[in-house]
């Protein structure tokens, strides 16, 4: 068992009423909030009376395993679960019928929306993002018209939306963000079921409440009701890690939790058991910028440590060189192993120098829950192309033409793909020649067909007299493929175009085609899979976890802070990647981004008041 500190055991020691609990990263928010249930447990509360909500299964494995070491047995009558998951059990208690609707059936069912109503100027990932935008808000078709009746642009979306919820009523579909609405409008509307759940669960415990979205806090509310002495609401959360605006979520849920909640009792966990005293104050001095926060400072028992350190370069490569020269000095002179080490970075489009560097020098790294930068949706669809055009005539070059001959869209479904297989297996012919002598009846895919292969005819000429760099320059161009990507996209990339144009810089270091693309394949091969490997990732995707030594790189501004970014948000998104250190801290920027000049991040400065700066 541990023992919690004096804040921790006040929190979790807190009965009745409503409380929120402040926790600073690495202070043991999920340590505490475990102990709190069991600590109702044992005042003789049926764990079958608590309701814990979480915002990732992950999290809620996690809290799952640490309440079994507090309640034994007793763990698994406790409700654990995202709110997604609660709110699908609750309409399926409600005898509510329906499927879920997701993934590329949900990109079907809007294009197909967007397509009827002949909208031309609104792609799919946008209507997506703005459908579930609203919903998040608890916005209805109607009022989003309402709202925004004044704009042509926005009135589209309107349309979209409305015919969206349409074609989904006939389908019996309800989308993830429909799991809250549809839930939050029965607890609305009948006081029987909102009594029901009421007491059925007097105890709510929500984790990350920084990360909620309107519809959400409102959801709680309903599920809670007014805690008196009889049951409680107990949440808990950081308003300086609050990064998720762009799917809904707003900081302000937690900033003004305690004027919403009048007589709540507030708690503040402020000792941090992960990172030294030099990394905390690197972080503190740097949200200190913000005017939008609850005070707090960063404590810990941890030592002093060693100076954050601060490097430039003059390019990525460079930059990206360096930091592999670092990771070398500490794994071979310091005993530290790769897994014990992070990048992380703003966008996606930033692994590329990092992942090639890595690469060269046989360091094994992994990229959890995503891909390399060369197996990338948006970068695999070009290399194919490449592939059919450096041959055609060869197994890559079936392969690639498979996966190129309906990108973008040309109309042509499996059944062709299966009858071009046939004719090639029987005629004695690659695909690609097959494409061309196979008799096709159908006028549109005749055209089709034709147009596809003469472009490539004339790239496999090309080839010989134009660098890389140029045939994927044409590629995009002729056939407006970055247009394609961003309508493909289940979500919205808008770092796409940025990653294509990482591709092209990649790609201007070779003269020879056949060369560019045995280097992708060496790079590609070399992640993936050693999770004992250095790890790659987004600062997003870093939130939760802690490394002994991590490298935030391509700190400059535009970048982090993001163009597109709301300023004190984007210093959260920084605070997040530099509190995943445990021990040693990097932060490194390149004065050529993307062959353009750049301007180290603003942040920098507000890091750190003594910076030991290390330049070429």
């Amino acid at each position: 068992m541990i023992e919690l500190n004096k804040q921790q055991k006040e929190a979790a020691e807190f009965m009745f009423g409503v409380s929120c609990v402040i926790a600073t990263v690495g202070s043991g928010k999920t340590t505490t909030m475990t102990y709190r249930i069991g600590n109702l447990v044992r005042n003789g509360i049926p764990p079958e009376s608590i309701l814990g909500l979480t915002f990732t299964r992950n999290a809620a494995k996690a809290m799952r395993e640490k309440l079994k070491l507090v309640l034994n047995d007793d763990a698994s009558k406790v409700t654990l679960s995202t709110i997604h998951s609660f709110c699908h059990r609750l309409l399926k208690r409600e005898d509510i019928r329906f499927d879920i609707l997701y993934g590329n059936k949900q990109v079907w069912l809007i294009r197909k929306v967007i397509s009827k109503l002949r909208i031309k100027d609104i792609l799919t990932p946008v209507a997506l993002r703005e459908i579930s935008l609203a919903k998040s808000r608890l916005i209805t078709p109607d009022k989003f018209l309402e709202l925004h009746k004044d704009s042509d642009f926005m009135v589209s979306l309107a349309e979209i939306y409305k015919g969206y919820e349409q074609e989904k009523r006939k389908g019996l579909l309800l989308d993830f963000d429909d799991l809250l609405m549809e839930s939050h409008d029965i607890l609305t509307r009948s006081e029987d079921a909102r009594i029901r759940y009421q007491q059925t669960y007097p105890h709510i415990l929500v984790d990350e409440f920084q990360d909620t979205n309107p519809a959400q806090v409102s959801l709680i509310k309903l599920l809670a009701g007014d805690p008196d002495q009889s049951n409680s609401l107990w949440i808990c959360g950081d308003d300086w890690q609050s990064i998720y605006s762009f799917i809904g979520a707003s900081v302000e849920n937690i900033l003004h939790f305690a004027n919403d909640h009048e007589g709540s009792t507030q708690f503040i966990l402020d000792l941090n058991y992960r990172s030294t005293n030099q990394i905390l104050q690197a972080c503190q001095n740097l949200i200190s910028h913000n005017d939008r926060k609850i005070d707090k400072t960063l404590n810990t028992i941890n030592p002093d440590g060693d100076t954050v350190i601060v490097f430039s370069a003059t390019t990525e490569e460079k930059e990206a060189a360096k930091v592999v020269t670092e990771i070398k000095d500490l794994v071979h002179r310091h005993d530290y192993k790769y897994r014990d080490i992070a990048i992380l970075y703003r966008a996606n489009s930033q692994s590329r120098a990092i992942e090639e560097e890595l690469s060269k020098n046989e360091i094994p790294f992994w990229i959890e829950n995503s891909s390399n930068f060369y197996e990338r949706y948006e970068v695999a669809g070009l290399l194919n192309y490449l592939w059919l055009i450096h041959d055609a005539n060869s197994d890559r070059g079936d392969t690639a033409l498979k996966k190129v001959i309906n990108t973008p869209n040309r109309y042509i479904g499996g059944r062709f793909i299966g009858d071009l297989e046939a004719y090639a297996k029987s005629n004695g012919l690659n695909l690609y020649e097959a494409l061309k002598f196979m008799p096709v009846d159908v006028p549109y895919l005749r055209k089709n067909i034709r147009q596809f292969t003469d472009f490539i005819d004339q790239l496999i000429i090309d080839k010989w007299d134009w660098e890389p760099v140029d045939l994927i320059y044409l590629i995009r161009t002729e056939l407006d493929y970055d247009k394609y990507i961003a309508d493909e996209s289940a979500e919205l990339y808008d770092d796409s175009s940025n990653i294509i144009d990482q591709l092209q810089i990649a790609a201007g270091r070779f003269s020879e085609l056949h060369k560019f693309l045995e280097f992708t394949e060496t790079v590609r091969n070399s992640s993936g899979g050693d999770k004992e490997g250095v790890s790659l990732m987004t600062i997003h995707k870093s939130k939760g976890l802690e490394f002994p030594a991590v490298f935030v790189i391509g700190m400059i501004e535009g970048i982090l802070p993001n163009i597109k970014g709301e300023i004190e948000e984007e210093r959260r998104v920084s605070f997040v990647a530099l509190s995943r250190a445990m021990k040693l801290l990097y932060l490194s920027y390149s004065h050529i981004h993307m062959g353009r000049p750049a301007q180290k991040s603003s942040f920098l400065d507000e890091i750190l008041k003594k910076k030991e700066v290390v330049t070429e």
